[in-house]
């Protein structure tokens, strides 16, 4: 009896956190099909959720009216997936030194790696602003000063990542050494060892950090509106900003939201096994 009634529980806590997480989903998509009067109407009653009344996809004929979305969208896709990659190779590089590596102040390394996750974005922003604006760039013609209105501002700062480096040093520390040892008997160095004994064994972390990686460069907003001001390199997070001026079009700024959601949602679904047996493996570890 008590199982069936904790069972009963658990279930009724798992329909309302999909509740609290789902219908402002839902609400998006369902508004994103309606003009923006029927928007206002239906707010009051359950039909705000449902796709009911003057439904057609005006607003999203309207989003690529208004704003160049392609660029914006191809720009997204450039910056989050060069930053996921990147930032895969080069976290787990310095992981794997830190955690199999036997040198001097590794330990304090790793601290104070640790260390920067208390020091928010915000305080950094203006001194590496004006960094990046010392730096040379090749445009491809000649060197200039500065990265602003580029690619390489939106990716480079956010290439190496504490939270991604301890992810990775925590899977790769549950790996038994002997595996290192018996590569370095047969005659592998530390980069073959990385590569061929240590990564094939973690794809679980290579997805959390993934994911973990792809959201936050995915929807950055300050910082591309900081540094850029093309619409050739404007991510698309930034490009809400324009359904802000003169008349405002809610149901756009849904149809817009909507389709920039969808990247998000697939990349969770293609990696959601690996991410759920990541967290798993580390609860259990911890």
């Amino acid at each position: 009896m008590k199982r069936s009634a904790r069972g009963v529980l658990v279930l009724a806590l798992k329909i309302v956190l999909a509740l609290v997480f789902g219908l402002p989903l839902l609400f998006m998509v369902v508004s994103s099909f309606k003009p923006d009067t029927q928007i206002f109407g239906d707010l009051g009653g359950i039909q705000a959720f449902l796709p009911v009344g003057d439904l057609s996809l005006d607003n999203y004929t309207g989003v690529f009216d208004r704003v160049p979305f392609a660029q914006f969208l191809l720009n997204s896709v450039i910056i989050s997936v060069t930053t996921v990659v990147l930032g895969i190779i080069v976290n787990s590089m310095a992981a794997f030194a830190l955690s199999r590596m036997r040198m001097p102040g590794r330990k304090w390394a790793l601290g104070v790696v640790l260390a920067t996750l208390i020091v928010p974005f915000e305080v950094m922003a203006l001194p590496l602003l004006w960094e990046v604006n010392q730096l040379p760039y090749f445009d491809g013609a000649h060197i200039v000063q500065g990265w602003l209105d580029t690619y390489t501002v939106q990716i480079v700062p956010f290439v190496a990542n504490a939270f991604s480096i301890f992810l990775f040093y925590q899977y790769f520390d549950s790996i038994p050494k002997e595996l290192d040892e018996a590569a370095r008997v047969d005659g592998a160095g530390w980069f073959r060892i990385y590569r061929t004994v240590i990564m094939p064994l973690a794809g679980p972390a290579v997805a959390t950090v993934a994911i973990l990686t792809f959201l936050p460069a995915w929807n950055q907003y300050l910082w591309p509106l900081m540094v850029t001001q093309s619409e050739a390199v404007r991510p698309a997070m930034v490009g809400i900003d324009y359904f802000k001026q003169l008349n405002t079009s809610w149901g756009q700024i849904m149809a817009y939201a909507s389709i920039i959601t969808i990247p998000v949602l697939a990349l969770f679904v293609a990696f959601q096994r690996s991410f759920v047996n990541s967290i798993a493996s580390q609860g259990l570890k911890g």
